[in-house]
């Protein structure tokens, strides 16, 4: 009988649940994935946790295969030459084959006051508490949201569509990945929800006090409850585990997803930084490296070389409230083109979506490997970009908002 590879997985949101479901497939593989929580965390809901309209959360029993073996920890150290993962319950996991997708979590900003005046909403637990403290606020007490990124926008939408007053502090443009169509068509409704948008350099928050933000112009503006939404960096255990990262703590592979470091260690989702040019930060660039980065272990374990990435982004989604949205058309390389739909047919693409990320992977984890990206799919200009400046890491900073559809 053939020896089982041991393949573990860190991380269980969107790009390593879909690696998880894509190597259970096989029968001569054992698959493990450690997560913290003993649920699947729709990131791409968070702010409506917040707002009290949906839970956020899908039981990981719909959406991973039923081969996957779940173990509820954190990984507190990847000891790679040893091929062992050092549990934060004081246990440990021998790997084969490891897939890294430890995911991201909000930037700590170097902003007197933030970490303790202002709210992150970056997680499940963020969230729970956030939504604790806004149902403490009265209905007409400031809120502020710093962030003008799509995060930022939503959650601004979110809690000014149940009528509370809510200022949105950009610290530069709105929405800056947007065509300027688009940003004008979410500047309307912003407007409409009531949201106060405060852009342009001078919007900054500089410091944050407990019942007001500072900006760059050297205005003090009054603020019950500052919500931070203005960064995000991966996760740090591959620095701490001695591990090459980038900047933003993103693990560096090459185009294959294989780590720079060691070629059983391949990485996916927010973690990974492919040839030093990472993707945006949001499920729709998770799912498809999950797969991939699946793709390359299977392809190792037969001996056979793995192939290099294929992505491409369709659009960026972005809820504007319960009853209005965006869905801004990008090309394949992430920049936006001059089309959107808007209104409420813009609402129901962004839910459509996020339905769909959930079914995709329960579709997986029935059928593994049904949901590859063709390979014209591919970005062209990335592979050109590769072919002119080779795959020399490029430093990176956190990237300055998400969008998790």
């Amino acid at each position: 009988m053939q020896q089982q590879a041991q393949v573990v997985v860190i991380g269980g949101g969107y790009a390593g649940v879909a690696a998880a479901n894509r190597l259970s497939g096989r029968d001569d593989v054992s698959v493990t994935l450690v997560n913290a929580r003993p649920v699947f965390v729709e990131r791409i809901r968070l702010h409506q946790l917040a707002a009290g309209t949906d839970d956020a959360i899908v039981e990981f029993g719909k959406v991973l295969a039923p081969s996957v073996h779940l173990v509820v920890d954190a990984v507190e150290r990847i000891d790679a030459p040893a091929r062992r993962l050092e549990l934060s319950s004081g246990g440990h996991l021998d790997y084969d084959y490891l897939v890294y997708a430890a995911g991201s979590v909000r930037a700590l900003a170097d902003v007197p006051g933030s970490a303790e005046h202002a709210l992150p909403i970056a997680q499940l637990g963020d969230a729970d508490r956030l939504r604790e403290e806004l149902a403490a606020l009265g209905s007409t007490d400031p809120i502020a949201v710093v962030g003008g990124g799509p995060l930022g926008i939503e959650v601004a939408s979110e809690l000014a569509e149940q009528g509370r007053s809510v200022t949105l502090y950009c610290g530069g443009p709105l929405g800056p990945s947007l065509h300027p169509r688009g940003r004008r068509s979410i500047a309307r409704r912003l407007a409409a929800l009531g949201v106060t948008v405060e852009d342009g350099p001078g919007s900054r928050v500089m410091a944050v006090e407990q019942d007001a933000v500072v900006l760059a112009d050297g205005s003090t503006r009054p603020s019950a409850l500052t919500i931070w939404a203005a960064g995000f960096v991966a996760a740090d255990l591959a620095r701490r585990s001695g591990l090459t990262v980038d900047a933003a703590g993103r693990h560096l592979t090459d185009e294959t997803l294989t780590s720079v470091d060691d070629d059983r260690i391949v990485a996916a989702g927010d973690s990974a930084a492919p040839s030093g040019h990472p993707l945006r930060m949001s499920c729709q660039a998770a799912g498809p490296l999950g797969g991939h980065a699946a793709d390359t272990v299977l392809r190792r374990i037969d001996g056979r070389d793995p192939e290099p990435l294929v992505m491409g982004f369709v659009g960026l989604c972005i809820s504007l409230g319960r009853r209005h949205g965006i869905f801004q058309f990008e090309h394949r390389n992430d920049t936006a083109t001059r089309a959107h739909i808007g209104g409420r047919a813009g609402a129901a693409v962004k839910e459509l979506v996020c339905r769909g990320t959930v079914q995709q992977l329960t579709l997986e984890a029935r059928h593994p490997g049904v949901t590859r990206l063709p390979a014209a799919f591919g970005d062209r200009e990335r592979r050109r970009m590769l072919a002119v400046n080779g795959s020399a890491p490029e430093v990176a900073g956190a990237t300055p908002g998400r969008e998790g559809a």
